[in-house]
């Protein structure tokens, strides 16, 4: 009976995960949808060969790394940071009200948070407007590549890093009460207790959630990437993600996106394996 029950999402997930799979040929292949994938020209590494060899393929490799490996080093303490301290908060009321505060944010779309961003950080806008008191003229942040980074790993903190808490949150649910009581009669400090007791009950979950970042460094974020560039931040805000859009969907170059797109896949796998060997090994927690 629970294999009767386990068969919808197994069909599921081999209906629309498995068997479009098969559509990855597209990328050795010169494809034509009127010939269709079957009878489309085998080019085999033509389009990897084109992509690798484009004159802005060093530009667009490295921004989709500097943003994830920043948005990584930078964002991912901060879910466990106020997972720490809301376990600090003893009144129900009042941390029910924090959660709900820094949960919010997440349920923005990304389609908000682009509008958000471009009004507050507009030349007429709010932070212009505050910074008016030091600066002569207003600053262009949308319209200056040096500034995006920043921008949109900021918005990506402030989004996200309350909800991703919930997990360490409901880890440090499990600990023991009786460690913090015996640690206080010794004598140790709250912020000894938070080290030697609630960092080491996260550890295996900090562990999982930061190989599974790191799998997912080259899936920067399509959505918020493509809605905060302008025609003068490109050369900072173009990714893999959106230069696999404009080129597969919008200039119809199906088999060269389709092949950009594999290699992004190809390179997350390689990282996703290569941080789970490093992290077993030193850490003794892993994926598999």
């Amino acid at each position: 009976m629970l294999y009767v029950f386990l068969a919808p999402a197994v069909i599921l997930v081999f209906l629309f995960n498995y068997i479009p799979m098969y559509g990855v040929t597209i990328a050795f292949k010169d494809f034509s949808p009127t010939r269709g994938i079957m009878a489309s020209e085998w080019v085999g590494f033509a389009h990897f060969t084109n992509f690798l060899q484009s004159p802005n393929f060093h530009q667009i490799f490295a921004n989709t790394i500097k943003l994830s490996a920043f948005e990584l080093l930078i964002g991912f303490p901060v879910p466990i940071i106020l997972a720490l301290m809301l376990n600090q908060v003893r009144r129900a009321n009042i941390k029910k009200n924090i959660q709900l505060m820094i949960y919010a944010p997440h349920f923005i779309s990304a389609v908000v948070i682009g509008g958000m961003i471009f009004i507050f950080l507009s030349p007429a806008g709010p932070i212009n407007a505050m910074l008016s008191v030091f600066l002569d003229r207003p600053i262009s942040f949308m319209s200056d590549p040096d500034y995006f980074r920043t921008i949109f790993i900021a918005s990506g903190i402030w989004q996200g890093a309350g909800f991703a808490s919930i997990i360490y949150v409901a880890a440090l649910s499990n600990t023991d009460p009786q460690l913090h009581d015996a640690a206080t009669i010794d004598g140790a400090s709250l912020l000894q207790r938070i080290w030697h007791i609630d960092v080491q009950v996260l550890k295996p979950t900090m562990a999982v959630l930061f190989i599974l970042a790191v799998g997912g460094i080259m899936g920067v974020g399509f959505e918020k990437a493509y809605l905060l560039q302008t025609d003068m931040n490109l050369p900072a805000s173009e990714i893999i993600d959106t230069y696999v859009y404009k080129r597969g969907l919008q200039a119809g170059d199906w088999s060269f996106g389709a092949a950009v797109g594999l290699f992004n896949s190809v390179v997350s796998l390689m990282l996703l394996v290569s941080v789970n060997y490093i992290v077993k090994r030193f850490n003794g927690e892993s994926l598999y």
